[in-house]
């Protein structure tokens, strides 16, 4: 992670005591206006003090003035937030880095949907990291060597557990390559702008050689589009749900292509309670399933089952 790069698109009352964090642990800047900064770490939630030294007590920390937020605000979007409406209306704007910044405020609504946001009272920095190597023992389990296969795969857990991360480094290596596995070609759907973090059309995360990636597309309609534009070979999804998402899997199914996705659940038992991703089940859609937790640290991979034993 460029340290530099991301501390840029604070103001400069922040830049300074912002650098002396435990970057390495942290997670997200949650910024809220006339409230102290929250920092996010792994293993819990502090508060910003004056001088950079992290507080366990809110009421010890000062709040963030409007001045502050606005000049973030101004940094992040280049002092031009009607350039970008399209992104503000999926809440989030993706920076140089790959790093995500939530938005709150005033929602503008146009024919019962959220055109844009005003008023903007709150930003959550989310702090993009690739793990190379995340997935080394993951993938051998969901390959099958004698067919030259890769298992379609979907990866479940609770929020925070390493879904993507884990999911990002699978596609770099399915896509590159390794000593045990071809490289393929892999269409990558990236609804959120997480898994690739593209920024101005380059993805500013690693996720391999023969990787295409759809910015900011829905994934129903990405699958589509690269099932007919593209022709790979792995389809690539994060966090299913949706009915027209069943659908296009389906799609990618009959058309003989690999999947790999994740899904929001504490287990199977949770996952059969959402009736969407139920079907997705019972069809088969998926031959082997992945849990992950944060047991013995984000991306603990508690176990890989095949649909038989689901």
């Amino acid at each position: 992670m460029d340290l530099g790069q991301l501390l840029a698109i604070f103001p400069p009352q922040l830049r300074g005591i912002l650098g002396t964090l435990p970057w390495e642990k942290v997670e997200e800047i949650r910024l809220r206006c006339g409230r102290p900064v929250e920092i996010v770490l792994h293993d819990g939630d502090l508060w910003l003090g004056e001088r950079g030294e992290l507080l366990a007590d809110p009421t010890e920390a000062p709040p963030l003035s409007p001045v502050a937020l606005t000049g973030c605000l101004e940094l992040i979007t280049k002092s031009s937030l009607y350039a970008l409406e399209e992104e503000l209306r999926g809440g989030y704007i993706t920076v140089e880095g790959g790093h995500r910044v939530g938005l709150v405020g005033r929602a503008i609504m146009r024919d019962g949907k959220i055109y844009s946001l005003r008023e903007i009272g709150g930003l959550n920095v989310r702090i993009a990291r690739e793990i190379q190597g995340a997935a080394d023992s993951l993938l051998p389990q969901l390959y099958d060597k004698r067919r030259d296969w890769l298992y379609r795969t979907l990866i479940i857990s609770p929020p925070r557990c390493g879904k993507t991360t884990i999911l990002r480094d699978l596609v770099r290596q399915v896509s590159d390559g390794t000593a045990q596995i071809r490289g393929r070609r892999v269409g990558l759907v990236d609804e959120r702008s997480e898994l690739a973090g593209t920024f101005r059309g380059v993805p500013q995360r690693n996720v391999g050689l023969r990787t295409d990636v759809l910015d900011a597309c829905p994934k129903a309609q990405g699958i589509m589009l690269l099932l007919r534009s593209m022709s790979p070979e792995v389809i690539c999804v994060d966090e299913i749900g949706r009915p027209e998402d069943a659908v296009a899997l389906g799609e990618a199914l009959n058309a003989g292509v690999g999947v790999l996705a994740t899904a929001h659940a504490g287990s199977m038992a949770e996952l059969r309670e959402r009736p969407i991703l139920r079907d997705l089940v019972e069809a088969r859609v998926f031959q082997r399933f992945v849990l992950l937790s944060r047991r013995r640290g984000v991306g603990t991979v508690e176990w890989v089952r095949s649909i038989e034993e689901v």
